[in-house]
């Protein structure tokens, strides 16, 4: 509301609220700061787990920021901006979540500092986009590039990132599941490698323990075989992966048949039949033992493949055909008059198993498989869920070093040096951007500082003696969780891919000055439910 002649003018409506300048600046930032609050103790191998129950009382017990930030029922406007961000983290590198948000959390807070001080905003995030631009340089001379053949730092860069997780003993096997799973369905696309992890197939199954998981080369379809005389397990499989119904399809309209002849009805009711035998004798004569139809298969046709001697699949997934071409390398047909030998897939088996109390059919053995498939076993749903979320944070790991074959070293050893070198460049900058970007050497440093406190050694004491290892040139020291105080972390093997490093400081940046900006928040009132007719009213006797 505002006055005009003397006369209120009413802009918005009844019941909004609008927050502004000052306020507005801090509500924000102290919404963002508890988000990032809440993360902050999961980071790194000795963080602590949350337990989140949901509106129906579902639980998830974890320690992944990104899980935890998605499953979170946040109402304030800036906090969803900074889980938006964390989201697109996982997204696009699929690791690295809770440090991108604790750094962003870091960042408003002393950026906060410094709006005390009466530091514009638009200078702030001028100065810390100089720090992000300089930070990525010293990415650039810290990282070291790595080649896909060799799996012994391969395998130091998966356990870094499956360090947090609740795996134990089996934390080898999944680390190879993962590295094996990702470099087969490496392909080149113009000059570049790439992989895609739309073409690795995750499959739960409850019962046995975690090392029973194992890499299919090749695909599992989470159905069973559609007749009982059909063999369970075909040698050399030719796999015919059909988009269409072993079925009649009724006609759109209703019509009336006349039939005037006894006989003819024996003839008209054969007629079906032969359909489908015609069906099925295509199949045959192009030499399939195998058949997947995405569609349904009729009971007289499932007879007659049961009969030929071929295993047949109905109503499997799109998403499952699609990668059952990739690894057997068939082509999926719409029509039976196209189907030919060169269209059928190929797998050295094909096999109907009982996993747990489900059949699954497992095509493995492919000869060259562009699309594998995962299947983890676990004793607990719980350990099966947290299980997959390791496995997946694994392969996006991997997928990072194909895109981008170069690592830094992990443990907050990056974090410090940045934080070194733009202490020792901030002169290069003059007034209060000078101010801002030193804030940002201060704020990268809450990384190895938080894992200290997350290990239970003395935040203080690691600092000063990490900051005196990189003042006397060794970059790649860190913070030594398991031993207390630094060590190098090259030595130790805790590696993390370069793109991961890199896409977290640029989401904390952005994350960071899209709040900085704002300094009016407009929020309209909420819709209030309308009663129905009767509803709370007291009856009457």
């Amino acid at each position: 509301m505002a006055l005009a002649a003397g006369q209120p003018v009413i802009v918005l409506k009844e019941g909004t609220s609008r927050t502004q300048g000052r306020i507005a600046q801090r509500n924000n930032i102290a919404a963002a700061k508890i988000i990032a609050e809440i993360v902050k103790t999961t980071l790194g191998p000795k963080g602590m787990d949350k337990l989140l129950v949901d509106n129906i009382g579902d639980v998830i017990v974890t320690n992944d920021g990104a899980t935890i930030l998605e499953k979170m029922d946040v109402e304030h406007p800036a906090a969803k901006m900074i889980i938006e961000v964390a989201k697109t983290q996982d997204h696009v590198v699929g690791d690295g979540t809770t440090s991108a948000v604790v750094i962003a959390g870091e960042l408003l807070k002393k950026a906060e500092e410094l709006i005390e001080q009466k530091i514009h905003a638009s200078t702030i995030i001028s100065g810390y986009k100089k720090a992000v631009d300089m930070s990525l340089e010293v990415l650039d001379k810290m990282s070291k590039k790595i080649d896909l053949k060799d799996r012994e730092t391969l395998r130091k860069i998966v356990k870094t990132s499956l360090g947090s997780k609740s795996l134990g003993f089996a934390l080898d096997h999944i680390t190879d599941i993962a590295i094996d799973a990702v470099l087969n369905v490496v392909k080149e696309v113009n000059g570049q490698l790439k992989a895609d992890k739309d073409d690795i197939q995750i499959v739960k199954k409850i019962g046995k323990s975690l090392l029973e998981s194992e890499l299919v080369k090749g695909v599992v379809v989470d159905k069973e075989v559609v007749h009982a005389a059909m063999p369970k397990r075909i040698e050399n499989a030719r796999i015919a992966l059909v988009d269409a119904p072993f079925e009649i399809e009724k006609t759109e309209f209703s019509a009336e048949i006349r039939i005037r002849d006894p006989l003819k009805i024996k003839e008209f009711l054969d007629e079906e039949t032969n359909i489908l035998k015609g069906m099925v004798d295509r199949v045959k004569a192009a030499g399939a033992n195998v058949v997947f139809c995405q569609k349904g298969i009729d009971d007289a046709a499932q007879f007659f493949l049961a009969k030929e001697g071929i295993l047949a699949v109905r109503r499997v997934k799109k998403s499952d055909m699609e990668k059952l071409a990739k690894a057997t390398g068939g082509r999926i047909v719409t029509n039976f008059e196209d189907l030919s030998p060169k269209d059928l897939g190929k797998a050295g088996l094909v096999e109907e198993r009982k996993i747990g109390e489900d059949r699954m059919v497992f095509i493995e053995k492919c000869e060259n498989p562009k699309s594998v498939a995962i299947l983890i076993r676990a004793g607990l749903e719980r350990q099966l869920d947290e299980a997959e979320r390791a496995i997946n944070d694994a392969i996006m790991n991997m997928i990072d070093i194909v895109d981008d074959p170069r690592y830094v070293t992990g443990g907050g050893a990056f974090e410090s040096e940045a934080s070194r070198y733009l202490r020792q460049n901030a002169g290069k900058l003059s007034g209060k951007e000078q101010m801002a970007f030193l804030a940002f050497a201060d704020a990268l440093e809450v990384i190895p500082r938080t894992l200290s406190e997350n290990a239970g050694l003395e935040p203080v004491e690691v600092m000063a003696q990490l900051r005196h290892a990189h003042e006397t040139g060794k970059s790649s020291y860190g913070v030594n969780i398991y031993g207390g105080g630094v060590a190098d972390m090259l030595e130790h093997g805790v590696l993390e891919p370069a793109k991961v490093k890199a896409h977290a400081i640029k989401s904390a940046f952005e994350a960071a000055s899209m709040i900085l900006r704002i300094d009016d928040v407009v929020a309209a009132s909420k819709k209030k439910e309308e009663k129905k007719p009767g509803e709370g009213e007291t009856p009457e006797f």
